[in-house]
């Protein structure tokens, strides 16, 4: 009995919870100005302060993927994204209303606009910079790291940069060195794909996947740095110009391979 009064009260509380508006009525600069308040200490740390992407998606776009009305932003930002990182919020009505309005103001803001040649970039992302070794553009590459064909989508210009300069600043836990270590005392590193209370599954360097049962190890730790290195010094700066152009431009299968 218990348990069917939680369930009426929690979809009581659902459906007040839901935006009384189709359009967003809280623009006002007042409005912005609180809206980037709250989104800089709540959602800043995934999507970077201006809205250029990290570990949540490039929001410096004049549309969203995912939320192409006001009505939809407002629920992905009050009940976030299933099977993603993006988490529901507990902010009231006007102050969802309010980082909304930010959210979409971001999409005007240039982000370290792409001054490079996209062809070049190409060339250095299949050659010299030997980027798919490890990563994959539609088909092609490796797989020890995110895939890029639609990296321009997820990632503005500025955040391309720094992570092609300093891939160490801003590391995904998905995408962390695991090393494990045996009770026979052989070692083997990878990145971590999953992981539970008895478990843990890697990819290993070769691309390979592994299962290990924890029980069966006599260690493990995650390393807090990325596989990927710095390509400061090992690219000219008008290199890393074309690869960040090439790769912004990447925006999946219909616009973004080349």
């Amino acid at each position: 009995m218990h348990g069917l009064w939680l369930t009426v009260l929690l979809f009581q509380q659902q459906a007040v919870d839901v935006p009384g508006f189709d359009s967003n009525p809280f623009t006002s600069p007042s409005d912005l100005a609180q809206g980037e308040k709250l989104y800089l200490g709540r959602c800043a740390g995934c999507h970077g302060p201006r809205g250029d992407g990290g570990k949540g998606a490039n929001l410096a776009v004049p549309t969203l993927s995912r939320a192409a009305d006001d009505k939809t932003l407002w629920n992905i930002i009050r009940y976030g994204v299933p099977d993603t990182e993006m988490p529901s919020s507990l902010m009231a009505q006007r102050e969802i209303w309010q980082v909304a309005a930010f959210v979409k103001s971001l999409g005007a803001i240039q982000s370290g606009a792409a001054s490079g040649d996209p062809k070049r970039g190409e060339a250095v992302t299949r050659g010299k910079g030997g980027c798919l070794q490890c990563h994959a553009i539609g088909s092609d590459g490796g797989r020890m790291g995110p895939a890029l064909t639609d990296i321009g989508a997820r990632s503005g210009p500025g955040h391309l940069r720094a992570k092609i300069v300093e891939p160490q600043g801003d590391v995904p836990h998905t995408f962390r060195l695991a090393s494990l270590r045996g009770r026979d005392g052989k070692t083997v590193s990878g990145i971590r794909l999953n992981e539970d209370t008895f478990s843990i599954q890697i990819r290993d360097m070769t691309g390979g996947l592994r299962s290990y049962w924890k029980k069966d190890l006599a260690d493990w730790k995650m390393e807090k740095r990325s596989p990927m290195p710095s390509y400061k010094g090992k690219l000219s700066d008008g290199e890393i110009d074309d690869l960040v152009a090439y790769l912004a431009g990447l925006r999946g299968a219909k616009g973004g391979e080349r």
